[in-house]
């Protein structure tokens, strides 16, 4: 199926001139890569997280000398998801399934592997991996799918 995947954007090539970035789909993939952190690190996987990175419900409250922390943080989801945008209309994508195929695969390879990687050599939790990169491959799969289900034409 991967090589279907990329026969057909080779042969769709000449699709990527019509599409362009939709920068809306991309204000609502920065909005979503939010609202999935806060369930992501809240209700759903928090305690944990604190456990595998060592903080406590004080600590995570404390909101001193969080403003470079949340700054860098809107930055990095801001370029990321301009990013995953970029590649969706350079590739031609078109609807909803590659787009995720697409953003899975981005997340995965640049993302999970990397964190994954960079804590075994810290002998940090395995379990924490799946967290940090788990987060990204679904917020990164969700943006893909929307990116290319919500296509703009020059």
């Amino acid at each position: 199926m991967y090589e279907l995947f990329l026969d057909e954007l080779i042969i769709k090539n000449h699709k990527m001139e019509n599409l362009k970035i939709n920068h809306a789909a991309v204000w609502v993939g920065v909005v979503i890569m939010f609202a999935l952190g806060f369930v992501w690190y809240g209700p759903l996987l928090g305690e944990k997280w604190m456990s595998f990175v060592g903080l406590t419900m004080a600590d995570a409250e404390n909101m001193e000398g969080m403003t470079g922390i949340w700054i860098s943080n809107v930055v990095s989801s801001v370029l990321s998801m301009y990013l995953l945008a970029w590649f969706v209309a350079k590739l031609g994508i078109d609807s909803g399934i590659k787009g995720a195929i697409l953003g899975l695969e981005i997340a995965f390879v640049f993302i999970f592997l990397t964190v994954m990687v960079n804590n075994m050599f810290a002998h940090a939790p395995y379990g924490l991996a799946w967290i940090i990169g788990g987060f990204s491959m679904v917020g990164f799969t969700i943006n893909g799918f929307i990116f290319g289900a919500w296509t703009k034409k020059k």
